[in-house]
């Protein structure tokens, strides 16, 4: 086994689900992994492994599109997108700036509400894949802005949240 095998073999094993308190952190920024980032720039070359000499396997275009960190190696941050992809992301490519995709599971559009509540009038409906900027999230709703225009999604009708996240 390789020193990145290694590495990667070292994270798996101490891989815990998100939100835990005393779960594993960065053994470079010693920031909490798993934790969402997103995309600083509107072409980022995701990696097979972590250095500039292995094959770019999908180059991203969407800038602010939310990204899951899951494991650290120096300057590199291996990264999975809402549809499960996996790579290594030079870190300078991603910003700590909160961004989520409206349910890109759902066929339907996604409510935006005026108010954190069903019963509020809406103020948008977004197309699945929509990215909104995270603002706030207390464990249910999240006050999101998009296209200048803020409004309340339910947290479990995002992707770049974890499920019971209070987001400040």
């Amino acid at each position: 086994m390789g020193p990145v095998a290694g590495v990667l073999a070292l994270l798996a094993a101490s891989f815990a689900p998100a939100g835990a308190a005393d779960g594993p952190k960065g053994s470079v920024t010693g920031l909490p992994l798993p934790r969402y980032v997103s995309l600083k720039s509107d072409r980022v070359n995701l990696r097979q492994g972590p250095n500039k000499d292995h094959a770019t396997t999908w180059v991203y275009h969407r800038v602010g599109l939310p990204v899951e960190i899951t494991a650290e190696f120096e300057t590199w941050r291996r990264v999975r997108d809402s549809e499960g992809v996996e790579g290594w992301v030079l870190h300078s490519l991603l910003s700590g700036k909160r961004t989520a995709l409206a349910a890109p599971w759902e066929k339907a559009f996604v409510p935006m509400y005026r108010e954190a509540s069903e019963t509020a009038p809406l103020a948008a409906k977004l197309e699945p894949n929509v990215i909104v900027q995270v603002r706030k999230c207390d464990k249910t709703w999240c006050r999101v802005e998009v296209a200048r225009r803020e409004g309340f999604v339910r947290q479990d009708k995002l992707w770049g949240v974890y499920p019971g996240e209070v987001v400040d």
